[in-house]
């Protein structure tokens, strides 16, 4: 059985796990932005989606980013063999999926330490045992077209961080009738910069 054939079975048997359907991107934090951008431009024939004197998502094809490098100016110089490297990410096929993860992992007490709607993705991150941090998304728009005119738009420009929501409301919404694509329109909030954005996590 193919890979597709294998996806298609599972994602239709009754009890089917619910498990992401690819890795989608990881994040470099860096105090050399203005190295790093054209680096990953040169070396993976990469072009930006989004870019600004702070953050670039990056991509070579149909995904709104593959890599997301994000300036830190005063960043320590990374030890021998540590490097910036902040989350890693994993898609699912559908916020209903995303949610009910969510469901499953704090019935375990897993929770995230920050759930966001970021336009292009709703998101939560986690943290694993060791401190790394995992990101969960589904693609909020049908195409990468839609996803990437999204990050564009003056709106993303002045918020390219997002809007925070709670999971729990938004699976309760989700099954009192609402549609996924109702609940993954991003509000609008006005400004929220970089530095005020992202958690520690």
């Amino acid at each position: 059985m193919n890979a597709t054939a294998l996806q298609s079975k599972i994602g239709h048997e009754p009890n089917a796990r619910l498990v992401p359907s690819q890795i989608a991107h990881f994040v470099l934090y860096t105090k050399r932005f203005a190295e790093m951008v054209p680096w990953y431009k040169t070396v993976f024939h990469m072009h930006a989606s989004h870019e600004d004197e702070n953050l670039a998502f990056l991509t070579y094809d149909y995904e709104h980013h593959r890599v997301a490098i994000v300036q830190v100016p005063h960043m320590k110089d990374p030890q021998d063999g540590i490097a910036g490297f902040h989350h890693v990410a994993f898609t699912y096929r559908s916020l209903h999926d995303l949610l009910v993860t969510h469901e499953r992992l704090q019935s375990q007490g897993i929770r995230p330490y920050w759930t966001v709607n970021h336009g292009p993705t709703t998101s939560m991150y986690f943290r694993d045992p060791d401190g790394n941090r995992v990101e969960m998304q589904v693609d909020n728009f049908d195409s990468a077209e839609e996803g990437i005119a999204f990050c564009r738009l003056p709106e993303f420009a002045e918020n390219p961080i997002g809007v925070d929501f709670d999971p729990a409301e938004l699976l309760r919404r989700l099954r009192a009738g609402e549609t996924e694509a109702a609940l993954k329109v991003r509000p609008n909030i006005g400004p929220r910069d970089l530095k005020s954005g992202f958690p520690a996590g």
